[in-house]
């Protein structure tokens, strides 16, 4: 398969705020089409990057690239991006249609175009008959889309979204996590989303991008994110983990925990230090006299889907993920299949 055409290339971008350096040396291309996620905690560069990329803010040293051409020179209204902020920046004096033409009438383009531009974004936000309501009288979840609205009717290549969903309540912002992405489906345009909620990135992601301060830890689908964690760092904060220290005797053969585990592993150095991650809802629940590890349940707590159990296993305490429950108290068997041990490389992030 072809690759895909490359839109927006960011060579060692450094920021540097009176000292303290937020983006160390980032190097990042983004693919046309693409829905690409900047993930990570506060303060590791993901918004600093994200108002680079707009023009907002101008890097200490780097460049940036849009279609193998330098843009850093230019403001952010001549760059063929557009952004929707997280508290959205709507004009509350102006009703619907006109935040949604606001820009179209800056450019000065024809009434007559400006009414047809803005009734077939608006149908594609599903928001036809809202060009007369007022901003004040709309939900969350129809406000983000005006907001989007007003930056893609513009026709941007690339839309930049600053954690869009942070203000919307749990239910509407799952809701709007599938609509977002259909959204970017329906437009062909490339999507860079910021965000701190690593389910977010998991749902609508093509690509993620880990940060950390300032640092790109890993880069990857997230189906390679999740499964195959580059780092103690990213395994810890996508999703749960279980993160032990180990010992890599051979290829596929990996010990932790007191015992020796087939892996699926291979190419460390024969008895080197390693990093063990094996996730909460990958263990095996079975009698305590069959399991390859025995643990004493030490508390539980009811998920929906799931339980969590916390069991104790020799001086360490594991996590578990099981539809079934076993009481508090109860001696228990744990069994880890090879496909499910990951081995890291024991490293400081």
């Amino acid at each position: 398969m072809a690759r895909a055409e490359e839109i927006i290339r960011l060579k060692d971008i450094c920021m540097d705020y009176g000292g303290g350096l937020i983006l160390d040396k980032l190097n990042l291309y983004i693919l046309k089409n693409e829905f690409i996620t900047l993930l990570g905690p506060s303060g590791c560069g993901k918004t600093t990057t994200l108002r680079i990329i707009g023009g907002f803010e101008q890097q200490t040293s780097g460049d940036i690239l849009f279609e193998g051409k330098s843009i850093s020179h230019l403001p952010p209204f001549a760059r063929k991006v557009n952004t929707v902020f997280q508290h959205y920046a709507l004009f509350s004096h102006m009703n619907v249609y006109e935040n949604v033409a606001f820009g179209l009438r800056i450019k000065k383009l024809p009434e007559t175009e400006i009414t047809r531009k803005v009734g077939e974004v608006l149908e594609l936000m599903n928001l036809p008959g809202f060009e007369k309501r007022e901003i004040e009288s709309l939900s969350g979840g129809q406000r983000q889309r005006v907001a989007i609205a007003r930056a893609v009717v513009n026709e941007p290549q690339v839309l930049l979204l600053d954690e869009p969903l942070g203000a919307l309540d749990l239910k509407l912002r799952k809701e709007m996590q599938i609509e977002l992405k259909n959204i970017q489906k329906g437009l062909g345009i490339t999507f860079v989303f910021v965000t701190h909620d690593q389910e977010e990135a998991l749902t609508m992601s093509d690509t993620i991008v880990v940060m950390r301060d300032g640092l790109v830890q890993q880069i990857g689908t997230p189906i390679d994110i999740y499964n195959e964690p580059k780092n103690e760092f990213v395994a810890g904060f996508i999703g749960e983990s279980n993160i032990m220290d180990g010992v890599m005797y051979a290829d596929y053969h990996v010990s932790f925990a007191g015992r020796s585990f087939e892996c699926v592993d291979k190419g460390f150095t024969p008895d080197e230090d390693i990093d063990v991650v094996v996730r909460p809802e990958d263990i095996k629940l079975v009698p305590a006299d069959s399991g390859m590890l025995r643990g004493v349940v030490t508390s539980v707590i009811f998920k929906g889907v799931h339980y969590e159990m916390m069991v104790k296993v020799g001086e360490r305490e594991w996590m578990l993920h099981n539809t079934l429950m076993e009481p508090v108290g109860r001696e228990i068997g744990l069994d880890i299949y090879p496909d499910d041990i990951h081995v890291m490389k024991k490293r400081k992030t």
